[in-house]
């Protein structure tokens, strides 16, 4: 089992995550899991390495003894995903380790499946300007307990945001036929009539799971890990979304002339 440490700064909220390999009196290894959480905004650089270096003494361990560094890649804001990318960049660098991004809307759908036992999640988060970043959410087995993205994720007015509703003609197939979707977010609590509307689907919106949190992304960032999905912490990148609409409206300008 590895030893994880995750930290996401990508919203109001600013959290670390801890998992480190423990033995029972069976002598059979678990995950014990030590993690924080505070909404703060503006306040991410100068909480979060203090946070770390509270649950690696927690712990009882050292940077070095760590396996992965996970992230979240985003979307959120600017300013954040570029502090915790510079931050993990710099402590998986001086433990080398590698390091895994994880989605920030896949982390809340997550969050929800593990608190609540939901598998159909409509993740939203407010994207300022009027819009949100959007990315609807199933479970993929109950093996993996992995939340998994359905379409893509988008960033898009809230009344445009669509979901894909789980369909099946054949009886013999273990889908659930118009499911009840949980809904989790900041984006829910600003548009929640707008968004609901949209989307079109029975659903239950979730006050609980405002923001994405670093323990969510624990069980996340090991399944990328042990997958062999872990990179070098140069290639840590963040995933902004309204710079990828950016680029493609201005593609399509040029594609018209």
């Amino acid at each position: 089992m590895p030893n994880i440490l995750v930290i996401d700064t990508s919203t109001e909220a600013c959290s670390v995550a801890l998992q480190v390999e423990s033995h029972g009196f069976d002598n059979q290894s678990q995950p014990q899991v030590y993690h924080s959480y505070q909404v703060a905004p503006r306040q991410h650089g100068e909480l979060v390495l203090p946070l770390v270096d509270d649950l690696l003494k927690q712990a009882g361990i050292k940077l070095i003894d760590l396996d992965v560094i996970g992230y979240g890649r985003g979307p959120g804001a600017f300013t954040g995903l570029r502090i915790c990318i510079s931050i993990v960049q710099g402590l998986a660098y001086g433990a080398n380790v590698p390091v895994v991004g994880v989605s920030t809307l896949q982390a809340m759908a997550q969050a929800a499946y593990q608190e609540r036992g939901e598998t159909h999640v409509l993740s939203a988060i407010d994207a300022r300007m009027g819009e949100v970043y959007w990315g609807q959410y199933r479970l993929e087995s109950e093996a993996t307990g992995v939340m998994q993205l359905v379409g893509e994720e988008v960033v898009c007015a809230p009344e445009n945001v669509t979901a894909q509703v789980a369909q099946s003609s054949n009886p013999q197939v273990a889908e659930v036929i118009n499911p009840i979707y949980w809904s989790v977010g900041s984006g829910w609590q600003t548009y929640s009539k707008i968004l609901s509307d949209a989307a079109k689907v029975s659903m239950v919106i979730e006050p609980e799971v405002t923001f994405p949190s670093a323990k969510a992304m624990l069980s996340l960032v090991q399944y990328e890990f042990e997958r062999g999905k872990a990179v070098a912490a140069e290639f840590a990148q963040p995933v902004y979304l309204r710079n990828d609409v950016a680029k493609k409206k201005a593609e399509q300008g040029k594609l018209a002339k």
